[in-house]
């Protein structure tokens, strides 16, 4: 897989299985997030690859929503999914989760999908012409947000 176009890492002092939990939670992954509002499960849980959330989204005054599929669900290793806008895909987004002496380490990454003809498109919608310095930041907030969860707790 080539790199992805926007990755950061947070080390938390909760197991591996905790930060999946955390990462699967539809709303704790939105309260973490910058432009995530909130999302719904629309097939039955429990986590597993195939099944589908819808994500509602925000920057500003513009606001849109997309449907995404779970790609990868492993237990306090790796939850992963592609985001769709109906046919046309969007990006790819993963959590690798490392256990270490102390907790875990997430990283937390995505990687464009967008063809080409729709990026102009996707600007319109969320408002934002560089969706890869804008993902850096949003996936910066949601590692920093966790780690707060964290602490609180």
């Amino acid at each position: 897989m080539v790199e992805p176009t926007a990755s950061a890492r947070a080390e938390l002092t909760v197991s591996a299985d905790e930060a999946y939990r955390m990462v699967t939670d539809l709303d704790t992954l939105a309260a973490a997030s910058e432009e995530l509002e909130s999302c719904v499960w629309l097939d039955e849980t429990p986590v597993v690859p195939g099944i589908r959330f819808r994500g509602h989204n925000r920057n500003g005054a513009r606001s849109w929503s997309t449907v995404a599929t779970v790609r990868s669900a492993e237990r306090g290793r790796c939850f992963a999914f592609d985001v769709d806008d109906g046919e046309v895909p969007v990006s790819h987004w993963q959590y690798e989760i490392h256990p270490t002496g102390s907790g875990c380490v997430v990283v937390e990454s995505t990687w464009d999908r967008r063809p080409q003809w729709y990026t102009p498109v996707s600007a319109e919608t969320t408002g934002e012409t560089d969706r890869g310095a804008a993902n850096q930041r949003n996936i910066e907030r949601t590692l920093r947000s966790l780690r707060e969860l964290v602490e609180r707790d």
